[in-house]
């Protein structure tokens, strides 16, 4: 009885002193922000006829239709509505770099709310994730990696009491679960759903989707409707890949090749329907399972930058902290460093 309980004790305790996820998390803030900003740039020739107050949706219909918040019903102002616009896109841009912490991901989320509630007819999907991901992000470091370093950032973080810094770690903990678990209830419901679909069990489901003209690539899609085998395998193994993903990550030594099927699923998704905003936001939420390997990247990255120094004989996953980290040691949170290595089944 007594060493079930030690084992619980020491996960709680691992819970509450070391970040997991860091790097990967990171990657989901910097890509969403890419999202966001590619959002904004598509569309910035016909803002004014999308998302103008005397555009395709007048400003006064658009309010009484409206059944959420926007930003954009504030004023019927064509100058507020540039106004509005235009700092959507620096927040976008802000959030990619990494500048601006939590406030500024915070600006982001309601900007890039009201910017999709003003035209909901050119959203892909890819918005529902992101409403719900990015409130989770704000309880995480999500700004440890991947970001501009700001001198401001360390100063006032070095004003909050030591106490308040070390819940930082759960809270942090605890969003990274949160975006792991959303993201399999994503593929579980979609795939639980395609099951239901007649197209689906059949396996025919693939040739009617890339028939479909706002979806079909011209010159491509047909070398893969035309033929019976990409067809059939193609349906039964999209509805078997999001049903069975979840465990997947479940198992560590599965998780990144689950994770990298998902990114490899998704880029597909972009190429042959067009769905990048889709896929790109999908694909944000896969790095949350690939955050050891992101480090590994990382690491390999600078390793071959002009002038940098090479590691010990040790391996870059098995250095000494305080020889492989010795610029974590004064990050702003107060921690002594990120493990990453963390086992994720701890999250999901």
């Amino acid at each position: 009885m007594r060493k079930p309980l030690e084992n619980v004790t020491a996960r709680l305790d691992s819970w509450s002193l070391n970040p997991v996820a860091v790097t990967g998390v990171s990657g989901t803030r910097a890509l969403l922000g890419f999202v966001g900003l590619m959002y904004y740039v598509s569309q910035y020739q016909e803002r004014n006829y999308l998302f103008g107050p005397g555009g395709v949706l007048p400003h006064e219909e658009f309010k009484a239709q409206l059944t959420g918040f926007s930003l954009y019903t504030l004023s019927a102002s064509p100058g507020y509505f540039q106004f509005v616009y235009h700092v959507g896109i620096a927040a976008a841009l802000a959030v990619m770099l990494g500048v601006g912490g939590r406030p500024g991901l915070a600006l982001h989320w309601a900007l890039l709310w009201s910017v999709y509630q003003r035209q909901p007819g050119l959203l892909d999907g890819g918005d529902n994730l992101a409403y719900v991901v990015i409130p989770f992000l704000l309880l995480t470091r999500c700004y440890d990696r991947f970001a501009l370093p700001t001198g401001l950032v360390s100063r006032l973080a070095e004003r909050v009491p030591g106490r308040l810094r070390a819940v930082s770690v759960p809270f942090h903990n605890l969003g990274v679960l949160m975006v792991a678990v959303q993201i399999c209830l994503v593929y579980v419901v979609s795939g639980l759903y395609k099951v239901m679909g007649e197209e689906w069990q059949d396996g025919t489901a693939l040739f009617y989707i890339m028939r479909v003209a706002e979806f079909e690539l011209p010159g491509w899609s047909s070398l893969v409707y035309e033929n019976d085998v990409l067809v059939v395998l193609g349906t039964y193994g999209t509805v078997a890949f999001l049903v069975y993903f979840p465990l997947g990550v479940l198992v560590p030594a599965l998780r990144p090749w689950a994770a990298a099927a998902s990114i490899c699923f998704h880029l597909s998704i972009a190429f042959f329907m067009g769905l990048t905003g889709f896929a790109l936001t999908m694909i944000a939420c896969d790095l949350v399972f690939l955050s050891d390997a992101l480090d590994r990247a990382v690491l390999w990255a600078r390793g071959r930058l002009p002038g940098a120094r090479k590691p010990a004989t040790a391996a870059p996953d098995e250095a000494a902290p305080d020889e492989a980290k010795p610029a974590e040691a004064a990050r702003p949170g107060g921690e002594s460093g990120t493990q990453t290595a963390t086992p994720a089944a701890e999250l999901v």
